[in-house]
């Protein structure tokens, strides 16, 4: 209760801090000579690029109840919440989320190791995703299991499938490519193998969702960055995409 009493509090200073500028800003377009500007506040700022969409709120959040009372929130103040990260109680609110459109990034089967985990399940991605309008993504802050995303995904298939979803390796992909771009709006430009698109590509040994798969290069924006085979084209960094050995463009 505290925590919703301090947010809803922050919305409203924002309401009126971008209240106080727009006002500012009208007087200026008038022509006021005595138009005076708010002062400046970069907390203030920033919440209020996040009520008018110019920020997306990503927001950590592990209990059904506290994200069906910040969607309740979203809806008050005029926001939108584009996903909640660990969520593992989302396939409670599957039907929220989608209505809603907020994506949940989800581990594949973490649960337990503190109280707001307790409820979590393994089908949790598969049901969020069956759910209409569902937004599923496969994350984790581990890193270990950041290097391992495909095997999440893959345990995290498996899951829904044991309970009758019928899910496709190539849906399952989506969880990994599509919808996290879909969560940060560049799903025009990315997450996807398509014309005009950034072509940010993985050569996978075999089956991507199998343990025994390697990668074996990797492309950013077209440019080889990884070869499994060539360890000279190892660890490119995306800084270092497009340039030649003599620093300048290609």
């Amino acid at each position: 209760m505290a925590n919703f009493a301090g947010y809803r509090s922050a919305w409203y200073d924002a309401l009126q801090y971008q209240y106080d500028w727009d006002l500012y800003d009208a007087k200026v377009q008038q022509g006021d000579p005595a138009a005076k500007p708010p002062k400046r506040d970069l907390k203030m700022e920033t919440l209020a690029k996040a009520l008018s969409g110019e920020i997306l709120v990503q927001m950590h959040c592990y209990r059904a109840d506290e994200m069906a009372l910040v969607l309740d929130m979203a809806k008050e103040f005029g926001y939108h919440v584009s996903t909640f990260h660990h969520a593992v109680e989302a396939y409670k609110i599957a039907d929220l989320l989608g209505e809603a459109g907020t994506c949940g990034a989800m581990w594949g089967d973490w649960w337990g190791f503190k109280l707001e985990s307790f409820d979590g399940i393994r089908e949790n991605i598969a049901l969020v995703d069956a759910a209409e309008g569902g937004c599923a993504i496969v994350h984790s802050d581990s890193n270990v299991d950041i290097q391992r995303l495909n095997q999440e995904a893959a345990k995290a298939m498996a899951a829904g499938n044991r309970i009758g979803l019928n899910i496709s390796k190539a849906h399952a992909w989506t969880w990994l490519s599509l919808n996290p771009a879909k969560a940060l709006e560049i799903d025009d430009r990315t997450g996807s193998l398509e014309p005009g698109k950034m072509a940010d590509v993985i050569i996978w040994s075999g089956d991507p969702f199998s343990v025994y798969t390697q990668a074996e290069r990797v492309y950013v924006d077209g440019a080889l960055t990884y070869d499994r085979f060539d360890p000279s084209k190892q660890f490119l960094s995306d800084f270092e995409v497009g340039y030649t050995e003599q620093g300048e463009l290609k």
